[in-house]
């Protein structure tokens, strides 16, 4: 399993919005649905439904690469809607 490291600004924004760190990695680690972002083919944008939180669909943006995965940010997506196919 790939370790996770993090930016700065991850660990301060899961702080300010109460995210639990078992939530983050569920999500990180068994995504609902990913995306690309949209400014950063680089960056991908996994999401979950997160039921402990009312089912508000949590949003983490990371960088996959061959050794690690690197969290830059999470935040609950209100507009977050699965694409189906």
């Amino acid at each position: 399993m790939k370790p996770l490291l993090f930016t700065h600004h991850a660990p301060d924004r899961m702080r300010e919005r109460s995210i639990a760190a078992t939530w983050l990695e569920r999500t990180v680690r068994e995504p609902e649905w990913v995306e690309p972002d949209r400014d950063d083919p680089t960056i991908e944008r996994r999401f979950r439904a997160i039921p402990e939180y009312g089912d508000r669909v949590l949003r983490v943006a990371c960088v996959e690469t061959q050794t690690h995965i690197r969290v830059i940010s999470v935040h609950f997506d209100r507009r977050a809607r699965r694409r189906h196919a």
